[in-house]
This record gives C-alpha cells, sequence and structure tokens, in this order.
C-alpha cells in the first residue's frame, strides 16, 4: 500500500518544491532531536555506569567506601555480590550488597602501560 502511494504520488509539492526535499524538512527536526538526546542525556548516562562498574570491580579489602545511604566503612571482605564492612571506633561489621556501594574513597596507583 505504502509502496503505491509512494509511486503514484508526485514528485512535486503543490507549492512547486520537490517531495524530496519536503521529506528533508519534515525528518530533519526529528533527525538531530534523536542527535540531541544521545549527546546529552544516553551517552553521559553510559559513561557514569561503565565508570560505577569499573569501580564496583575493582574494590578492595581496606578501601574507605561510602553506601548509598551515607554509611562510610573499611571494607573487610569482598564477596561475589556482597561486601563486609567496618564502620566506626566501635567496630561495627555490616554486611552491605555491592550494589549499595556508592563511592570508594581510596586513591590507588593506577599502573599506566
Amino acid at each position: 500500500m505504502f509502496l503505491r502511494l509512494l509511486v503514484e504520488t508526485p514528485t512535486t509539492t503543490a507549492e512547486g518544491g520537490s517531495l524530496a526535499a519536503t521529506l528533508l524538512t519534515t525528518a530533519l527536526p526529528l533527525v538531530l532531536m534523536i542527535a540531541i538526546f544521545y549527546f546529552l542525556l544516553i551517552r553521559p548516562e553510559k559513561k557514569r555506569s561503565k565508570k560505577m562498574k569499573e569501580m564496583l570491580d575493582n574494590l578492595q579489602v581496606a578501601d574507605e567506601v561510602v553506601t548509598t545511604g551515607g554509611i562510610i566503612g573499611r571494607v573487610l571482605s569482598v564477596k561475589e555480590d556482597t561486601v563486609l564492612i567496618e564502620t566506626g571506633s566501635d567496630r561495627t561489621r555490616l554486611r552491605v550488597l555491592r550494589s549499595s556501594i556508592a563511592e570508594n574513597r581510596t586513591v590507588h596507583d593506577e599502573v599506566q602501560s
């Protein structure tokens, strides 16, 4: 059906412009909007999530971390999906999900190749 309409439609519009120019002027804003959304929203979010995953994968014992709830502690052990942290001077131990770690405050020397 669409192919038939495309074949039967004249190549010029009533105003005298070509069909290709009309399609370009209607599709261009949509393409520009998609590009703007990609570069302003999607791409930065992918970078943030990649950086967060890298930080969680590189957690080590004795790192100082902050959870999403605001608890600050030192990592005692790292397992597959949980982390054991020690908080405060009274040595309270908490087992939290690895995904609840918001920030690693320990600075590691990165090996440059």
